[in-house]
């Protein structure tokens, strides 16, 4: 990947797939990995990226579109440990041994598994309104598939709601492999995300911080400068 035009897509073949990314920042600068939430792409990060890549403390910031996101391929396989691996896979291809990453949703679950099966690869972690992986009761009912063409593959939405009713108990067995610094935002009481279990994800993780940003589930975008200012002083550390 060139530094050329950040709001440009790159392609990486990566764990047997074409993943499309954005970078952002000077090539030489500290590594961070930005992972959006189910539904979006990576342009979802661009005003967030943007930001640290022009910082004080400038950053290589990247944001890859998820398996059946966007512009990266929809192979069918939506588990989170595949996404996880896709990331882990990224980060090879890109030449990095280390990164920082920030998940966001979906994209949070995906960086704890990162973190959880390659923890070497991860310096610090920081997730965005993530709950604790316990099952959902009563579960959540079937999604009804809007018309029209959509940007992701409707296939990942039943794959992602039947994780998150039934997460995988390992989930919860290997949090303690977190060993990195973790920052968990909560998206306080407006957010849809029980913040009980955001509290709990934190509890679960041996060096975990928890913040309350009071913006909802979309922190990064409804409270930018805060979300900024948190995740800044947590990765300059």
């Amino acid at each position: 990947m060139s530094r050329g035009d950040p709001a440009a897509l790159h392609s990486v073949k990566a764990n047997g797939i074409t993943l499309a990314c954005r970078a952002w920042g000077p090539v030489d600068a500290p590594p961070v990995v930005l992972l959006h939430c189910r539904g979006a792409d990576g342009g979802d990060w661009t005003h967030i990226a943007e930001r640290l890549a022009a910082s004080p403390r400038p950053r290589r910031v990247y944001a890859p579109d998820l398996r059946g996101h966007g512009r990266s391929d929809w192979p069918g396989d939506y588990r989170a440990e595949a996404m996880s691996d896709d990331v882990h896979a990224l980060l090879c291809a890109l030449g990095l041994d280390s990164a920082d990453v920030v998940g966001h949703s979906l994209g949070g679950i995906v960086a704890y598994l990162l973190a959880q099966r390659h923890p070497g690869v991860v310096r610090r972690l920081v997730l965005e309104d993530v709950c604790a992986p316990v099952p959902l009761d009563p579960p959540r009912p079937p999604a009804e598939r809007p018309a029209g063409e959509l940007p992701f593959d409707w296939a990942m939405v039943r794959a992602a709601d039947a994780q998150r009713n039934a997460p995988d108990p390992v989930w919860w067995d290997h949090m303690d492999r977190i060993t990195m610094p973790t920052l968990v935002i909560g998206g306080g009481p407006t957010s849809p995300i029980p913040q009980d279990q955001v509290a709990q994800l934190a509890g679960l993780i041996p060096a975990a911080t928890l913040v309350t940003v009071d913006a909802g589930h979309l922190v990064h975008e409804s409270r930018p400068e805060e979300f900024l200012a948190v995740v800044r002083e947590f990765l300059d550390r």
